[in-house]
C-alpha cells in the first residue's frame, strides 16, 4: 500500500516537473519585453558591461556599487565603490548619490589619466579614483546647452538661447557671442545636422581658440508647431527651409581666447552652401573644412588662415553627376602633421587616403567593393590606422558579403591598399581602442551569438581575455524561425540582402498573412550580420502571433556603395518600389505565404514607401500602415530634399511622380496613418495634406496621431504605438 502511494506521489512530480518544463519552453513575450520603452525591456537585451569604456590604459566597467576594471594584463579589481566617492563628495562639500552616476571620460586621449566626470545637482564633478577626490566642480544652469570640455584648458563652452559662452576651471564666465536678434543662432549644429554635424563647436588642439557656428535663420520660413500642454495652445515656432525654398546663411567664427576677438573666416559666395567638417591644423593655425554647393553635386576641402580668416588654399575638389555626401573631417597623422586621411566615394564605395596638406594624393590606403565605416584610430606606433569595414572575411568571404558583416582592419600607412584582419570571430565587430592604440575592447555579435565582449591587444590581434558572453536573453521563450538569403533586383544582376521571420510551428501547407517591413532609403540597413540579422522586436512578436515578416533592403539603402544608394536620385520612390515588389514576387513564391493576406509597414522614408506601395500597387497590399510618412518632397527640408530630388523647379517631373497626394485616389486597401503633431523632421503637414487629397478623392484611410510626439514615438508610448499597428493588422490582415 505505501508502495503504491510512492508511485502515485512520482507521477505527480514528474507530471508537475514535464508542465513546469513544457511550460518553461512556451513562455509567450509580450509588447512590454519586446519595444523598446517596455516594463521589462531591459532583460531581453543582451547582457552587457554598463558603461564600459577606457580611462587611460584601464578599462573600467560598472557592476552593481563598484566600478571595476584594470590595465589590460592585470588582474580586474574593485576601482571604487559608491561609499568611496560619496566619501569624496562630502569632503568636497558637495551632495552625495544614491546610486552610481553616468561617467564620462573627460580626458580621453590621456594614456595615464584616471579622473571620471559625471553630472549631479546642477554640477559637472571630475573624480580622480586613484586619489580618492574631487578634483574639478563646474556648476551649470539648467539654462545652458551645448556643453563642450576641452581637455587641454579645461573649459567648457556652452550656449545660453542662441549665444556663446565659456566657462573657466575657476568658474568665470566668457562672453562670446552677444547677437540680439531673434534668427541668429551661435554654437550649435547648423544645416539641419546633416553631413555628418553633430555639434557648433570645435576646441582647437591646445586650446588656445574655439571654433563656431554662426547660423542666420532670419531669412528662411518659420514653421508652426504648437504645444497643446497649456490650457490654450501656444506656438511654437521652428525653422524649417524646404526643398527650393530659401536656405539659412552659415559662417564660422575663430575666438582667441589671449585676445578676447573673434575673427571670421571669408568664405565669400554665394552664401547659401554647406560648411561642414571642420577640422584644426595640429599646430592651430589652419582651420579645414568642406565646403558643399547648394545643389551638393561639388565639394572642395579648404584651408584657411585661423589667425586672418583669409582663404589659403582648395586642396581637394570632387564632383558627381548625383550628389557628393561629406560626412567625415579630415584626419591628421599622429607623428606627421603634414599628413592627413581623406575619407571618400570618389571611387563608388567609401575608402580611405592618404595625402599631404598641399593637397597631393599621396597614396590610396583600402579599395575594393566595400565601405569603411567608421575609423577608429591609430596602433600604438602610429604606423597603421585602425578601421572597421564592409570588407568580407578574410577565411570564407563568400560567407559574409554584401554587407552584412563588420570587421576590423590595420591599415598600413605606409603602403598602398595594405590591410591586416584584427577580428577573426564571424559578426560584426564594435570596438573601443585605448588611447595609446595599444590595446580595444571589442563588442562582437553574429546571428547566433548575442554579445561576446573581448580584451584585444591590437598589435597581434591577440585575445587577452573575454570579460563577457553573454546568454541567449529568450531561452526558455516561443521563438520565431529567421532566415536570410538573397534575390535579385529589378535591375536583374544585383543581390540585395533579405531576411524572414517566420512563426515558429510553421506549417508548410498553411497559408499565412505576410507583412513588409520596409525603410528603402538611404542611411539605413535592415538587414545585418548581427544578433538575429538585426530582427525588430515588433517582428519576433507578429512571427510569434501567426505572421510572415519579410524585410529587402533594395537599391538605395546603406553600406553597398554610392551607385547602389544613389539609385534613387531624382527619381524617389521607382527603383526602391521596385526591388520592394522583387521581394513581393520571392514572397508569392513560397508555398505557406497567402498572396491575398500581404500587408506593408515603415516610418519615415519607409511611411512614404509604405504609403506608395499601397497606392502603386494597391491591389497586392492589403493593409498598411504608414508612420510619419513623406508625403510630399517639395514640402520636406533643404538638405536632405535637395540632395536626392534636386530643386523642385529643376525637377518638376521627379517631384510630380513622387507627391502622393496626386495617388490618393488610388487608395483600395486599409491604410492606417500615424503621426507625431510636433515632428520636425517630416512636418505634420505631410500626413494632414494627404488625407485633404484622400477626401478629395473619397477614398478613406484611418488616422491616428501621437500628441506631443516628434519624429518618432519614443519611451513609455512606444509599447502603445506598436499595440495599435499590431491591432489594425489584426483587423484587417489576419
Amino acid at each position: 500500500m505505501r508502495r503504491i502511494k510512492w508511485i502515485r506521489l512520482l507521477t505527480v512530480i514528474s507530471t508537475l516537473l514535464l508542465a513546469m518544463s513544457v511550460s518553461a519552453q512556451d513562455k509567450e513575450l509580450t509588447l512590454q519585453e519586446l519595444i523598446p520603452g517596455g516594463k521589462n525591456y531591459s532583460r531581453f537585451v543582451p547582457k552587457e558591461l554598463k558603461q564600459l569604456n577606457w580611462c587611460g590604459e584601464r578599462y573600467f566597467y560598472v557592476k552593481g556599487d563598484s566600478v571595476w576594471g584594470a590595465k589590460p594584463e592585470r588582474k580586474e579589481q574593485v576601482l571604487f565603490t559608491r561609499e568611496q566617492l560619496n566619501q569624496a563628495l562630502t569632503q568636497a562639500g558637495l551632495p552625495t548619490v544614491g546610486k552610481l552616476p553616468t561617467f564620462k571620460v573627460p580626458f580621453a586621449q590621456d594614456t595615464h589619466s584616471t579622473v571620471l566626470a559625471f553630472n549631479s545637482h546642477a554640477h559637472q564633478i571630475h573624480f580622480d579614483y586613484q586619489k580618492q577626490k574631487v578634483t574639478a566642480d563646474y556648476a551649470l544652469k539648467s539654462a545652458w546647452s551645448n556643453l563642450d570640455f576641452c581637455t587641454a584648458n579645461q573649459y567648457f563652452a556652452y550656449t545660453n538661447g542662441n549665444n556663446l559662452f565659456l566657462l573657466s576651471p575657476k568658474g568665470d564666465t566668457t562672453i562670446v557671442t552677444n547677437e540680439q536678434e531673434e534668427g541668429i543662432v551661435c554654437g550649435q549644429a547648423v544645416h539641419q545636422r546633416e553631413f555628418g554635424i553633430t555639434k557648433g563647436t570645435f576646441w582647437s588642439p591646445q586650446g588656445n581658440a574655439l571654433a563656431f557656428y554662426r547660423m542666420d535663420e532670419r531669412m528662411v520660413t518659420t514653421y508652426p508647431l504648437v504645444n497643446i500642454d497649456s490650457r490654450c495652445a501656444t506656438l511654437v515656432p521652428h525653422k524649417y527651409p524646404m526643398a527650393g525654398m530659401k536656405s539659412h546663411e552659415v559662417t564660422v567664427g575663430i575666438y582667441q581666447l589671449a585676445t578676447g576677438k573673434t575673427i571670421w573666416l571669408k568664405t565669400g559666395l554665394p552664401k547659401e552652401k554647406y560648411l561642414t567638417n571642420i577640422a584644426w591644423s595640429p599646430d592651430e593655425r589652419s582651420i579645414y573644412l568642406i565646403e558643399l554647393n547648394r545643389e551638393q553635386n561639388e565639394q572642395h576641402l579648404v584651408r584657411y588662415s585661423a589667425e586672418t580668416g583669409e582663404r589659403e588654399a582648395v586642396l581637394i575638389t570632387e564632383s558627381d553627376h548625383r550628389y557628393v555626401e561629406p560626412q567625415h573631417p579630415i584626419l591628421f597623422l599622429p607623428n606627421d602633421p603634414n599628413k592627413f586621411i581623406w575619407q571618400t566615394e570618389a571611387d563608388g564605395y567609401n575608402h580611405l587616403y592618404l595625402f599631404d596638406t598641399d593637397g597631393n594624393e599621396l597614396r590610396k590606403l583600402t579599395g575594393g567593393e566595400w565601405v569603411v565605416t567608421r575609423v577608429l584610430g591609430f596602433s600604438e606606433a602610429g604606423d597603421k590606422l585602425i578601421i572597421e569595414g564592409t570588407a568580407p572575411h578574410p577565411v570564407s568571404p563568400s560567407m559574409h558579403s554584401n554587407g552584412l558583416s563588420r570587421y576590423v582592419w590595420a591599415v598600413n600607412l605606409k603602403e598602398q591598399e595594405i590591410m591586416n584582419c584584427l577580428s577573426w570571430k564571424v559578426g560584426v565587430h564594435s570596438w573601443k581602442l585605448s588611447p595609446s592604440g595599444a590595446y580595444a575592447l571589442d563588442n562582437v555579435s553574429s546571428s547566433t551569438v548575442p554579445r561576446e565582449i573581448d580584451l584585444i591587444q591590437v598589435k597581434e590581434a591577440k585575445v587577452v581575455r573575454t570579460l563577457l558572453t553573454a546568454p541567449d536573453p529568450y531561452k526558455g521563450y516561443r521563438m520565431p524561425k529567421i532566415q536570410t538569403g538573397t534575390l535579385t533586383a529589378a535591375d536583374g544582376k544585383t543581390k540585395l540582402n533579405y531576411r524572414l521571420t517566420l512563426p515558429p510551428d510553421l506549417d508548410p501547407n498553411k497559408k499565412y498573412p505576410t507583412i513588409v517591413y520596409v525603410y528603402g532609403g538611404p542611411h539605413a540597413q535592415l538587414v545585418t550580420g548581427d544578433w538575429m540579422h538585426g530582427v525588430r522586436g515588433w517582428d519576433i512578436y507578429m512571427a510569434l502571433r501567426g505572421y510572415v515578416l519579410f524585410s529587402v533592403d533594395g537599391r538605395g539603402s546603406a553600406n553597398r556603395g554610392h551607385a547602389f544608394e544613389s539609385v534613387i536620385h531624382r527619381n524617389l520612390g521607382v527603383n526602391e518600389m521596385a526591388d520592394q515588389m522583387q521581394g513581393v514576387a520571392f514572397l508569392k513564391s513560397l508555398p505557406y505565404v497567402d498572396a491575398d493576406r500581404i500587408g506593408v509597414h515603415g516610418w519615415s522614408y519607409g511611411g512614404f514607401m509604405t504609403t506608395n506601395l499601397m497606392l502603386t500597387y494597391p491591389d497586392v497590399f492589403k493593409v498598411g500602415v504608414a508612420g510619419g510618412p513623406v508625403i510630399d518632397w517639395s514640402n520636406y527640408e533643404i538638405m536632405y530634399g535637395e540632395r536626392y530630388m534636386d530643386r523642385p523647379q529643376d525637377n518638376p517631373e521627379g517631384y510630380k511622380n513622387a507627391n502622393l497626394k496626386l495617388k490618393a485616389g488610388n487608395l483600395k486597401g486599409h491604410l492606417l496613418m500615424i503621426h507625431g503633431d510636433v515632428d520636425p523632421v517630416v512636418v505634420w503637414q505631410h500626413s494632414l495634406g494627404f488625407l485633404k487629397a484622400c477626401v478629395d478623392a473619397n477614398t478613406y484611410p484611418d488616422y491616428f496621431v501621437y500628441p506631443r510626439h516628434q519624429h518618432n514615438v519614443v519611451g513609455k508610448d512606444r509599447p502603445h504605438l506598436h499595440e495599435k499597428i499590431t491591432r489594425y493588422f489584426d483587423d484587417y490582415l489576419k
